[in-house]
């Protein structure tokens, strides 16, 4: 098992794939990095030198921001959104998609399980009315 920058990668994964397993490295940047180092893309985890996983590592410490690092400037931008009440900022205070997405029919994953509001009967609005009551005089004789 290789441990790079914090995160253990699978040993029989070519290190294109593995390097896509760092919070903040997708594949362009991947590619881009092994190029950078000199490295064939297709080469196993396990076949990598101590001198290969070097010059990957200080590619990536010095280029990019990954994992906790990325986390934090992400949510730090968000929380400056927040304070300026940009608009962005308001809409991630009220849990609503951020980037010009509908909410009317869509926008589930963001806003959560369906509530249904809707118009009641009559009977079923009476008997609402009638509990309700039955609750102000029950703690009326509370008191």
């Amino acid at each position: 098992m290789v441990r790079l920058l914090g995160v253990v990668l699978p040993d029989d994964e070519r290190i294109e794939y593995a390097l896509t397993l760092l919070y903040g490295i997708g594949w362009p940047t991947s590619s881009r990095i092994l190029t950078q180092a000199g490295i064939n893309k297709n080469k196993r985890v396990r076949f990598l030198t101590e001198e290969e996983l070097k010059k990957i590592t200080g590619l990536i410490e010095k280029n990019y921001k990954i994992e906790g690092e990325l986390k934090e400037k992400i949510a730090e931008d968000i929380k400056r959104l927040k304070e300026i009440n940009a608009y962005r900022g308001i809409r991630h205070i009220r849990n609503l998609p951020v980037r010009g997405q509908r909410t009317r029919s869509n926008a589930r994953t963001k806003r959560g399980k369906r509530k249904t509001v809707g118009a009641l009967k009559k009977e079923v609005w009476a008997k609402l009315e009638q509990q309700k009551s039955h609750g102000t005089q029950t703690s009326k004789k509370n008191s």
